[in-house]
């Protein structure tokens, strides 16, 4: 757009009035937008045209008026230099920043120009200390660059620890090149952080042998010469879980090692996974606690007078069928799952496993969807109902069980009873969010207690609780102990079925599951006095 300025000595009234343009040929460039019929006085007038582009060059400008008898008058004239914008070319990201030694990484370039241009080369280019070009392979060629960013990926390479110049670069059709600033790229070795997830078994009995189990990861793949359990007496005498493996691969997923078998004498240790290094180093995991109960030929008698043992399961092989049903039970709404009182369970037969002598209730994150739009968790239940014996517990009876209480948030493992939609006595329900209460409920004729006990109950430790169904009272036991007698009885001809299981809560009175992984508890046995 132009602007010309104009006075008279007297006034007059023009019939056209511009802004003249001349290129070097003569040829008429002049701008858009003549005024008519303007009246140019003493005083002065001010008018813009209207606008437009010209090549780079050197031009003639100048003011133009065309009287009423239609005669062209020019004013005087003046240089108007168009220039050349000139390229600016912006290096918005460059990575990496870091490396690891002898490590193939490639080199990102987001750049744009402040107008488009073609590249006959664009790359990533690195200098060491002493000046060397160790640029990375595989750029661009003949790349159009424009005021949008433009991602450059190079082939990889690897490079020695030490610190160096990165920079964007690109070459001109001329053949000119040009650098982008540079910025500080450092090849250094970083830590290896090995993790311990789990270490198992946590006891065991006298004489009994079990299998070391570790499941471990770390921060950056390698290769361990030797991956194992270890085990120390109170002697630090050196009881390791035979059979470690070798040559293992560890890297940022949990992988799970499995040792051979062993049985210990009684007494506590300390067990802890461990790995040797390439080189031959030793490098052990945190420790952990490993007890082994002396074992008992003994009767245990419970703590109800007058009650013989007529049932029991003591998980010393794979569950029976006989005894068991691990697929459904009726106290769920599906038979299978259940979107019912806070839970997001999903039976899995394969969630009960037997290992040494205790039965492991898991549960994990379902693709399942229920029914009320949240996400089941596949989990283990196991129920006399359905089972090939369909053996029930009566009045008079006392129920027993040994549990290892869940760590996880979310779980949620019972001990209870059901038939026929209703007969429910809960000999105890457990949520890790109160670490140290049970509760305690009859359903049947309601009474209910949270009984708290600081030593007795604990995430991850083993509690024995048993229930004795009296027609007139209901009385709890937690390690051999009645802590509780709700006086209310299931009457006289009450009967039901058992169920051992593991809940998963919704999150609307406990706190949900966190997934991925796993949630667990386990039991020891469960016997049943008449």
């Amino acid at each position: 757009m132009a602007q010309l300025e104009v006075k008279s000595s007297s006034c007059f009234t023009v019939a056209s009035l511009g802004v003249g343009i001349r290129d070097a040929a003569g040829n008429n460039l002049d701008f858009p937008g003549i005024l008519t019929n303007q009246q140019i006085c003493p005083k002065g007038l001010a008018v813009k045209t209207g606008a437009r582009s010209f090549a780079a060059g050197t031009y003639r400008m100048f003011g133009f008026y065309q009287e009423q008898s239609g005669a062209w008058k020019n004013l005087p004239e003046q240089t108007l230099t168009v220039a050349e914008a000139p390229l600016v070319v912006t290096q918005d990201t460059l990575t990496p920043k870091a490396a690891e030694p002898n490590t193939p990484v490639a080199g990102h370039l987001t750049l744009h120009a402040s107008k488009c241009f073609t590249a006959a080369a664009v790359g990533v280019g690195v200098r060491d200390a002493a000046g060397n070009n160790l640029d990375f392979p595989g750029g661009l060629t003949n790349q159009q660059i424009c005021g949008k960013a433009v991602t450059v990926k190079t082939g990889a390479r690897s490079f020695a620890p030490g610190t160096y110049r990165m920079f964007g670069f690109y070459q001109e059709q001329g053949g000119g090149w040009k650098n982008l600033p540079e910025q500080t790229f450092t090849v250094t070795e970083t830590p290896l952080v090995v993790t311990a997830d789990r270490v198992a078994p946590e006891d065991a009995a006298e004489g009994t042998p079990v299998v070391g189990q570790l499941t471990l990861h770390a921060s950056k793949c390698f290769t361990a010469a030797v991956v194992g359990v270890g085990v120390r007496d109170a002697a630090g005498n050196n009881l390791d879980f035979p059979a470690a493996a070798t040559d293992q691969r560890v890297c940022t997923e949990d992988v799970t090692v499995k040792t051979g078998a062993r049985s210990f004498p009684p007494g506590t240790y300390r067990m802890f996974g461990f790995y040797q290094e390439q080189g031959g180093a030793w490098r052990n995991l945190p420790e952990q606690t490993f007890t082994v109960t002396p074992s008992s030929t003994a009767e245990v008698s419970p703590p109800v007078a007058g009650k013989k043992l007529i049932w029991r399961e003591e998980f010393d092989g794979p569950i029976s069928a006989t005894k068991w049903n691990k697929s459904a039970s009726s106290a769920y709404r599906y038979g299978n799952y259940n979107p019912d009182d806070d839970k997001l369970d999903r039976i899995d037969p394969e969630k009960v496993t037997v290992t040494d002598g205790t039965a492991v209730f898991s549960a994990s994150q379902s693709n399942f969807t229920l029914p009320n739009g949240r996400k089941a968790w596949d989990t283990g239940l196991i129920t006399t109902e359905y089972s090939a014996e369909r053996f029930m517990v009566k009045t008079g009876d006392y129920a027993e069980t040994r549990i290892r209480m869940p760590k996880e948030l979310g779980a949620w493992p019972a001990l209870w009873t059901w038939h026929q939609g209703a007969n429910e006595i809960d000999s105890f329900e457990y949520h890790p969010d109160n670490p140290s209460l049970l509760e305690l409920t009859n359903h049947v004729n309601p009474a209910q207690k949270y009984w708290t006990d600081h030593v007795a109950v604990k995430p991850g430790e083993w509690t024995t609780i048993g229930t004795y169904y009296g027609a007139d009272s209901v009385d709890w036991y937690v390690n051999g102990v009645k802590v509780f007698e709700d006086k209310k009885g299931v009457g006289k001809h009450w009967s039901a079925y058992l169920i051992l299981n593991l809940s998963l809560c919704s999150g609307d009175y406990h706190p949900s599951p966190k997934g991925p992984g796993t949630v667990s508890f386990a039991s020891d046995f469960v016997r049943v006095y008449r």
